[in-house]
C-alpha cells in the first residue's frame, strides 16, 4: 500500500512539474518576430547570392571552351 502511495505522489509531482515548467513558456515578443524575419530574409539572400556565383562560374567555364 505505501508503494502505491508513493507511486502516485510521485506521479502527481511530474504532473505538477511538466504543468509549471510549460506555463512558464515565454511567448516571442514583435521584436522576436522581426528578428527571425531578418533572419529568413538574410538566409534567402545568401542563397541567391550562391547561385548567381554559380551562374557566373559556369558561365565562365562555357565562354573558355
Amino acid at each position: 500500500m505505501k508503494t502505491m502511495r508513493t507511486l502516485v505522489s510521485a506521479g502527481l509531482a511530474a504532473s505538477i512539474l511538466v504543468v509549471g515548467l510549460s506555463a512558464c513558456e515565454k511567448k516571442e515578443g514583435p521584436a522576436e518576430r522581426a528578428g527571425k524575419e531578418v533572419d529568413k530574409t538574410v538566409e534567402k539572400a545568401g542563397q541567391q547570392l550562391e547561385k548567381a556565383g554559380q551562374s557566373i562560374q559556369d558561365a565562365a567555364k562555357d565562354a573558355k571552351k
